[in-house]
């Protein structure tokens, strides 16, 4: 096994074979952390969002960031509630996109799949940015690196991923209830400490906002603007709840029940988190702002100015919480800051799934559908971390910048999902005729229609907010995205109609084959190629050399008449030393002469086993192939001759089979004297 082979087993590990599928399903208390880390996640973020937009009007805004919580509380429940009814309805993983699709179209099902698809980048790129600044403001040194923290936070994601969905599942359950724990902990803890009126204020509880004053004569319907604007950053909250229902597959039977259940224990806890952060904020007078050296106002009536750090809401909480017990301040620090960074592994876990559905159906690269060594859609989780990275780098790891391209998209699935089980429901209803199931399907059509009037509103806020302020990016992506699956698919269908085979049509033999053998030097790849031209028994059979160098063409005429060679040798001229021209140029006049007739090329190749050995030959054989495939009743036929280097790749090959146990019965020659 090569240097290669081992470090790829070490980092993804051994192979599995295509029947341990069944062993990388997920039971529900592995699949909460898998599926729910993104949405639990975003109890770290979500809130400053809110805070920090309502902050532009000052104090009074501030005030009512409880009721926008309520706002967001509440449509998460209800889109909880109407995806309890999407996994039941479709088990099969295509979640959003299958319901769409199935029920409103292609285009709808497509639109679906582009929003997804950017939406799982993005939260990626928002997730493992805000880790990243977590990061920096608990280790000073990180301070402008947060793009390479981001970016190798994303590979070591990534290459965890890459060891198949239980694994890293398993691997990150443990941060992932921690999270959870110590969250919950520091709000019960908190509100202990209010009831008995020891609960004390946020650091920033001293200061004032500046821009109070200005917001207050911008009038009534700006001040709207600013909560429904605060609202839809507060929305970054719902982002994941949908990967429940596009990994439906990796749950444990029974699928649906199980995968139900978890979205039921994912908003509850969800919705108990974010409401306690939001009121602990409140009644510890905590302020948070986007520009705080300038929005916030010190005791002495001055800005901050840039020396003021200002820690993120959770931060300010749990060091107020905590102040006489500072591991629990830390606990809480570094859980929020690896929960970050583990809310990324639900969109691992998701795109790769979509792309791999997509790609069955024609909409993008057919790789896509191939599971990897360990059973993961090995290259949707590749693709994702790269376009994560891009992003990461493209916009300096930065939250507040990311946070406005997202939640477009997963707010578009979500409407047109809603939309697509209403049509559901009604199908089925036309035809139901049992009265107990004629209930249920009626109570689950309410339930979506009561998803889709809230995630239409908050879609039509979403675009209303934040399309100036970069929601136009996710929305142009969007759209390329769109197109291009549409363009694959229509590749792919009209490859299939050019292959397919007519029902009168049938085997066409050619007239005669016309075989030339590419000559460079008389050795033994060229007599190799000679005989096996001449065991194909071609109508004619004919040596062709390019005519380069004069004298080395000569010696090779020369050499060719000593040895007799039953094979006339054909000297093509090239006045400007060019070796693929000449040669195309022959094969194509043969074709125009006998347009009935095959041409077949036989080229000689060697076959190296070192790397650095492909760069210095056959060069000029894979130039030729490459014109010569773009030739109509053209065949090309490479005859290798294997150099003694070879065996090495060969040798290094047959030890990885027996290191994989993937040498099968009959494969290789018994040793000598078996039978």
């Amino acid at each position: 096994m090569s240097l290669g082979d081992i470090g790829k087993r070490i980092l993804i590990g051994r192979k599995l074979r295509s029947a341990q599928l069944g062993e990388t399903l997920l039971p529900k208390r592995i699949a909460l952390p898998v599926f729910a880390s993104d949405a639990l996640s975003s109890v770290a973020y979500a809130p400053d969002e809110i805070f920090l937009t309502l902050a532009v009007a000052g104090l009074t805004a501030v005030a009512i960031s409880w009721k926008v919580g309520i706002a967001v509380a509440v449509i998460m429940l209800v889109v909880v509630m109407s995806y309890r009814q999407n996994v039941h309805a479709y088990p099969s993983g295509g979640g959003d996109y299958e319901v769409a699709n199935t029920n409103l179209g292609p285009t709808a099902g497509l639109t679906v799949a582009s929003a997804l698809l950017v939406d799982y980048v993005l939260t990626v790129a928002v997730s493992i940015s805000s880790a990243a600044q977590y990061a920096a403001s608990a280790i000073p040194a990180l301070e402008g690196d947060q793009v390479w923290v981001a970016s190798i936070a994303v590979i070591f994601l990534m290459t965890m991923n890459l060891r198949g969905v239980r694994e890293s599942g398993t691997a990150f359950a443990i941060p992932t209830y921690l999270f959870m724990t110590t969250i919950i902990t520091m709000i019960v803890v908190g509100f202990g400490r209010y009831l008995f009126g020891d609960l004390p204020q946020a650091e920033s509880a001293q200061f004032e906002f500046a821009a109070s004053e200005t917001m207050a004569g911008a009038g009534a319907l700006a001040m709207g603007f600013l909560v429904l604007r605060a609202f839809s950053s507060g929305c970054a909250a719902l982002t994941g709840v949908e990967a429940i229902s596009n990994g439906v597959p990796a749950f444990r039977k029974p699928k649906s029940r199980n995968a139900a259940t978890t979205l039921a224990l994912l908003g509850g806890i969800a919705v108990t988190m974010l409401m306690g952060v939001i009121t602990l904020a409140n009644l510890m007078h905590l302020r948070y702002a986007e520009h705080p050296e300038s929005q916030l106002i010190g005791p002495d009536g001055q800005p901050l100015g840039t020396d003021y750090h200002q820690d993120p809401v959770i931060g300010q909480l749990a060091k107020g919480i905590f102040d006489h017990f500072s591991p629990g301040f830390y606990l809480v620090a570094a859980t929020t800051g690896v929960i970050l960074v583990l809310a990324a592994n639900t969109a691992f876990n998701g795109f790769p799934v979509l792309g791999s559905i997509l790609a069955r159906d024609g909409y993008l690269p057919r790789q896509l559908h191939t599971r990897g060594d360990r059973l993961a859609f090995s290259n949707g989780i590749v693709i994702l971390a790269g376009f994560a990275i891009v992003l990461i780098v493209s916009f300096d790891a930065e939250v507040t910048r990311l946070i406005q391209l997202y939640i477009v998209g997963v707010f578009v699935s979500f409407t047109i999902s809603q939309l697509g089980m209403l049509r559901h429901w009604t199908r089925l209803l036309a035809t139901e005729r049992d009265g107990a199931r004629r209930s249920q399907m009626q109570r689950s059509r309410v339930i979506n229609a009561i998803g889709l009037t809230f995630t239409g509103v908050v879609l039509v806020i979403v675009l209303l907010t934040k399309f100036t302020h970069g929601a136009y990016i996710a929305i142009i992506a969007m759209g390329v995205l769109f197109l291009m699956m549409k363009g694959i698919r229509k590749h792919y269908e009209t490859v299939g109609q050019e292959m397919a085979v007519d029902e009168d049509e049938s085997l066409t033999l050619p007239s005669r084959v016309h075989a030339i053998v590419l000559v460079s030097k008389l050795h033994k790849p060229t007599l190799r190629a000679l005989a096996f031209a001449k065991a194909a028994r071609p109508y004619m059979l004919e040596a062709v050399t390019v005519d380069v160098d004069r004298d080395e063409a000569e010696a090779l005429q020369l050499e060719w008449d000593r040895r007799n060679i039953p094979v006339p040798l054909k000297r093509l001229a090239s006045p400007y030393r060019e070796i693929t021209r000449p040669i195309l140029q022959y094969v194509r006049d043969i074709r125009r002469q006998s347009p009935r007739d095959v041409v077949m090329v036989y080229i000689p190749e060697y076959v190296v086993g070192h790397w650095w050995e492909h760069i210095l030959h056959n060069q000029s054989a894979l130039r030729l192939k490459g014109r010569l495939l773009f030739t109509p009743g053209v065949m090309v036929t490479s005859v290798p001759y294997q150099l003694v280097s070879s065996q090495v790749a060969e040798e290094r090959q047959e030890r990885q089979e027996r290191v994989a146990g993937q040498v099968r019965r009959g494969s290789r020659n018994p040793p000598s004297g078996g039978k």
